[in-house]
């Protein structure tokens, strides 16, 4: 079976901490799929992810708009339109927008990761549902 979904017909998860908002195309309310999470991401100017790492999780963004920089222990650098940033599992890594915001899609597997937050605060990880309902990163 091909499962094809369009961006405004999926529920939006807002962050708890303003400035950005996630949409999930495959994961496990969707497409019955545990082995991995696919969404698109919009970061407003200036927005951040925690300084995170995740547990048995390598994921990568594909940056489609906007401008921002990848931190990890290695340094900051640069990334934009057609940059593919991959983050092997138990790497540090931040992304932050620019003053230009940042659109991407992101890709993690497998789906039974925990998230380590290095800098930043336990509402890093939650999202509201625009229907009202909470989703918390694990």
């Amino acid at each position: 079976m091909a499962y094809i979904f369009h961006e405004n017909d999926l529920p939006k998860l807002v962050a708890v901490v303003p400035g950005r908002e996630r949409i999930f195309f495959v994961n496990k309310e969707l497409t019955n799929i545990d082995d991995m999470l696919a969404g698109v991401m919009h970061y407003k100017s200036h927005a951040s992810s925690p300084y995170h790492y995740h547990e048995i999780c390598e994921h990568f963004y594909f940056i489609m708009e906007g401008k921002g920089t990848v931190e990890t222990p290695e340094g900051v650098r640069d990334v934009g339109p057609g940059d593919l940033v991959f983050i092997p599992a138990e790497a540090k890594h931040r992304l932050r927008a620019t003053d230009t915001g940042l659109f991407y899609f992101e890709f993690q597997a497998p789906n039974r990761f925990k998230t380590h937050i290095l800098d930043g605060t336990p509402d890093d990880l939650r999202w509201n549902r625009v229907d009202g309902r909470v989703w918390v990163q694990t």
